[in-house]
């Protein structure tokens, strides 16, 4: 009987030191590229940056769920890439953020309210949202030609009644 308190009493500790050994800081890393869609800095406790990536690919926006991502509250150097960030949103440029995942680091939410935090942030390009401003060695683009269609219903119910 004393062997299976003992054991009973081992359980809650061999649980926690479970849960304790499988958070990881660093659980995954990666890049992804897109624009900002939305950079703020909010929360009711610990206020963080955290952001939204609309992610691009071969320079098309991509239909998926936009990426998530927080600075880390508990780096001190953060201030450039909050600049960086919030210029990036208000002008429309292309970036690439470096990131990394934690796992188990961030349950209350004291670090940012995401789990991803950037690391790293590349202007890729800052003329994104006007492609045609690059094209015909630096001139801006215009209007060539315009095709106006006008669609007479009258004569479409004679077709299809033919």
């Amino acid at each position: 009987m004393k062997m299976i308190s003992k054991v009973y009493k081992f359980i809650p500790f061999l649980l926690v030191s479970l849960v304790l050994v499988s958070c990881s800081e660093n659980y995954s890393r990666g890049e992804k590229v897109g624009t900002v869609i939305e950079f703020a800095q909010s929360g009711l406790i610990w206020d963080s940056w955290d952001g939204r990536l609309n992610l691009t690919q071969t320079g098309m926006n991509t239909a998926g769920e936009p990426f998530t991502f927080s600075l880390d509250n508990d780096r001190d150097d953060q201030q450039p890439l909050v600049d960086l960030l919030y210029q990036a949103q208000i002008e429309g440029w292309k970036i690439k953020i470096k990131y990394h995942k934690v796992m188990g680091w961030n349950w209350f939410g004291n670090r940012g309210r995401s789990d991803y935090f950037v690391d790293e942030v590349t202007i890729l390009d800052k003329d994104f949202a006007n492609p045609l401003k690059n094209m015909n060695g630096g001139r801006q683009g215009h209007v060539v030609d315009t095709i106006f269609v006008v669609i007479d219903k009258s004569q479409l119910k004679q077709k299809i009644k033919e």
